[in-house]
């Protein structure tokens, strides 16, 4: 969590629109984690169109983070990496 820079839920129109990983976070933990080209509208697009997996945390979140990259090449690699280390739950995919 040390390289994410968090906002408080309400605060996700203050986003970069840059490429990079963003996390949401509860009271305790980092709930899931995920890569974006547009930082800013992925996340928007989290709350405003829920997909049935959105809908199953997406009411726990608390806090937003982000850690913007150069590329979206980049992005994958780090979010890739950020998932094992911290296996967040409503992550499966990148788990292994």
């Amino acid at each position: 969590m040390e390289r994410f820079k968090f906002l408080a839920k309400n605060k996700i129109n203050n986003l970069p629109k840059t490429s990079g990983v963003y996390a949401f976070k509860n009271a305790n933990e980092l709930i899931y984690i995920g890569k974006a080209q547009n930082i800013k509208d992925r996340v928007k697009n989290h709350f405003s169109q829920p997909s049935y997996r959105d809908n199953l945390f997406i009411d726990k979140v608390s806090r937003v983070g982000y850690f913007e990259t150069n590329s979206e090449i980049e992005a994958l690699i780090l979010e890739a990496s950020l998932i094992k280390k911290y296996q967040p739950k409503y992550n499966v995919v990148w788990r292994d």
